[in-house]
């Protein structure tokens, strides 16, 4: 393993649960060498999310331009997850920065899932005319998949319990913070499922057959839930804080994430594993 330098422009926060959020290779990485990246930084004393592009220079990574900046941000709930769909446009989740009111503005950056195009201009079909906003009504929305049809799903932490798993479709409101779990109101979308009332800080999902994977937190756990039965299962369980989950042919990795604070690391913390997945479908 070799640790690689991140140079940025501004200052990276270091409150909790700030810091650089997300990291994602360009779709033409082995030519251009650049990266897309989601970080808070400190201006002024106050805390900012922006996503911008890294270039690659040997083991350094520089900060090359602005996407998008301004993303709201607080001492909690930045979002941070960044990913290329399959229609080749950048998505990214931002959070409500603990102001649950900006995620039914939509003026506001907070509180949703954004959609772009590579270079930071706004899609011609987003949802909203003009708006990076493709749904809204998020608390903490914290990891993105889709599925061989390319509908989109996307895991979020409930305020007391009750976290998420969304089906997501351009223009959706899941109504933070006017609902949560099984309440209701119109115009508003629930929840595939919930975790009642329990408390699972779900965090990076993965789909693959018919399954997505879900990596959580304060639940300690790599759960799989089976799109058509509705069925949710643990299949780890002894690898204390999960942060992200990842498919690639005939494998499933995850990464555990013990030594954020909050977990009981052991000498070795954290790991990234490994396992085949004809033991685990």
């Amino acid at each position: 393993m070799t640790r690689q330098k991140v140079k940025l422009k501004k200052t990276l926060s270091v409150k909790a649960e700030a810091g650089l959020l997300g990291f994602l290779l360009t779709p033409d990485f082995s030519n251009n060498r650049r990266a897309i990246a989601y970080y808070t930084y400190e201006e002024g004393g106050n805390s900012i999310n922006r996503i911008v592009t890294l270039q690659k220079d040997n083991d350094t990574w520089r900060e090359l331009e602005t996407l998008i900046d301004g993303i709201p941000s607080g001492d909690y709930h930045h979002g941070g997850r960044i990913k290329i769909g399959p229609d080749d446009k950048v998505y990214a989740t931002t959070g409500d920065a603990r102001n649950p009111t900006i995620a039914q503005d939509l003026d506001s950056l907070g509180g949703k899932v954004l959609r772009m195009n590579l270079d930071g201009t706004i899609p011609k079909d987003n949802p909203i005319e003009n708006s990076y906003v493709y749904s809204y009504g998020h608390r903490n929305p914290q990891g993105l998949a889709w599925d061989e049809a390319g509908q989109m799903y996307e895991s979020e932490h409930g305020e007391s319990a009750h976290d998420e798993l969304n089906k997501i479709a351009p223009g959706m409101n899941f109504g933070w913070p006017e609902i949560e779990g099984d309440e209701q109101k119109p115009n508003m979308v629930n929840p595939l499922i919930h975790s009642d009332e329990n408390t699972w800080a779900p965090s990076g999902i993965a789909y693959f057959d018919g399954k997505l994977y879900i990596a959580t937190l304060r639940g300690e756990s790599l759960k799989s839930y089976d799109v058509q039965s509705g069925k949710i299962t643990d299949i780890i369980t002894d690898s204390g804080r999960i942060r992200d989950v990842f498919v690639d042919e005939d494998s499933l990795y995850f990464i555990s994430n013990n030594t954020d604070g909050r977990g009981n690391p052991d000498e070795k913390d954290d790991k990234l594993y490994r396992l085949p997945l004809s033991q685990i479908n």
